[in-house]
């Protein structure tokens, strides 16, 4: 344990926040006297006070900042509320001030890497057109105190399947990267043991599923070092001053050095652009890139051991896809899971998650018919390019509400009452339901042919 680096970190970014403000001051000021930027000089001036003024970290939550979504071309209001909380993370849900009577219910189950989950503030946003969304909040690790207890990879586990319980059953699970595991092997839990709540649907998407397939350079660093040296050279404690002080953390400022550390031709790539186009008075470019690090730049802390046994189970040992992984004692078998339909994305070109180490849910699910099972790979999209950006609106996001409408649960009341406002679309997953619901063996799995005829995504 390095109980040293946390302490200089504090220090040394103590030391600079006076450089800082001064830097912030110098260009509120430069923005009142609009003459001082309409040369270039200043302008290049203005820039250089940019990059000294966001070139440090944060360690609070910014603001989801999502006061209203477009519906059918209409504004709506979205209203943010805690749904329920614990000490290390808060089930927010966005509630939409006018919306139909019945919505799938979606929980987003955000990565805890060192960001918040603001980090999913786009994908959230496009959720939010046609679906009622909640999220997972994790809480930054020196903000918890240690009476709280620990929080580790069981807890996540736990935390998840509390979550889906609080929203009810035939609610639908997307997890995004590093929780894919553990959103995996909530539902597995869940469905073995026939818990009511299980979800409708699962959809996993460039989360290390098997990062035995196509290892990428953080799968090697995982496995560069055996886990006593991660604990030796990269866990921290929160120095005093803080809620959370005393306690062992996987410091967030490191897990984002060590990302930017992957691409550094890439960030300065994108900090000299940022400079380039202040300085040029293009404040579109400048503004979008200063977006992105103001958010990259808000770092949250791990806690020691859920960071700790993440390395050793999901990169290390490989444990969920050997059939090794085990939460509370208990092992978890994914082929327990028959009725909650299963899709899972990768990006063609992601650095992070390979193509290949996703998809291997596929396998493991052995217990799912064919026709609730779909994979899909975006060409051209890298790891952010899944769940952000225009190839998530455009071409991700439709097979992912696809399959999460077409596995809404059969609305026995609506279908009785011809309820048009409340009926649901009727769909494969739906006809599946009524017949079981009237007694009525369930049909043999289809061919790909009635898969596509019923509007349901074809495996891929």
């Amino acid at each position: 344990m390095n109980i040293l680096a946390y302490p200089f970190y504090e220090w040394f970014s103590e030391c600079l926040r006076p450089a800082r403000a001064w830097a912030s001051f110098t260009r509120v000021a430069l923005s009142l006297w609009p003459p001082s930027t309409s040369v270039p000089a200043g302008r290049a001036f203005d820039a250089w006070c940019e990059l000294f003024e966001c070139g440090a970290f944060s360690h609070a939550r910014p603001p989801f900042g999502i006061d209203a979504v477009d519906v059918d071309g209409e504004s709506v209001a979205v209203i943010e509320e805690v749904a329920t909380r614990t000490p290390f993370g808060t089930l927010l849900h966005f509630r939409k001030a006018q919306a139909p009577a019945r919505e799938p219910r979606v929980l987003i189950v955000a990565p805890m890497s060192g960001h918040f989950a603001t980090l999913l503030r786009g994908t959230i946003r496009t959720m939010l057109a046609d679906h009622d969304v909640y999220v997972t909040d994790w809480h930054n690790a020196r903000d918890i105190p240690l009476v709280a207890g620990r929080f580790g990879f069981d807890e996540y586990v736990t935390h998840v399947i509390d979550f889906i319980r609080h929203i009810g059953p035939d609610a639908h699970v997307l997890a995004i990267c590093q929780p894919t595991v553990a959103a995996l092997a909530a539902v597995a839990l869940m469905a073995a043991d026939g818990d009511p709540a299980q979800p409708a649907s699962l959809t996993l998407m460039a989360g290390p599923i098997d990062c035995r397939v196509s290892p990428t350079k953080v799968n090697e660093l995982a496995n560069s070092h055996p886990i006593d040296w991660f604990a030796k050279h990269l866990i921290g404690v929160v120095p005093p001053g803080f809620s959370g002080a005393q306690r062992r953390v996987y410091p967030g400022f490191v897990q984002v050095g060590a990302f930017m550390s992957m691409n550094p031709d890439r960030h300065a790539t994108s900090f000299s652009d940022l400079y380039y186009e202040r300085a040029k008075g293009d404040p579109g470019k400048a503004d979008a890139i200063r977006q992105f690090y103001d958010e990259y730049f808000a770092t949250a802390d791990l806690t020691a051991e859920f960071y700790l046994e993440t390395v050793e189970k999901v990169f290390q040992q490989y444990a969920l896809a050997r059939g090794e992984l085990t939460v509370g004692g208990r092992l978890v078998e994914p082929a327990a899971i028959h009725r909650t339909a299963l899709l899972t994305v990768e990006g063609e070109k992601d650095d992070i998650c390979a193509v290949g180490q996703t998809v291997a849910a596929q396998e493991l699910c052995s217990g799912l018919p064919p026709y609730l099972k779909t994979h899909h790979v975006q060409t051209g999209a890298g790891h952010y390019g899944v769940f952000n950006g225009h190839k998530w609106e455009t071409q991700i996001y439709p097979l992912v509400r696809a399959t999460i409408h077409d596995n809404e649960p059969y609305d026995m009341t609506a279908a009785a009452t011809r309820d048009a406002a409340s009926a649901q679309w009727v769909t494969l997953r739906a006809l599946l339901d009524a017949r079981i619901a009237s007694g009525a063996a369930a049909p043999a799995a289809p061919a790909a042919a009635a898969i596509e005829g019923s509007g349901a995504p074809a495996s891929r």
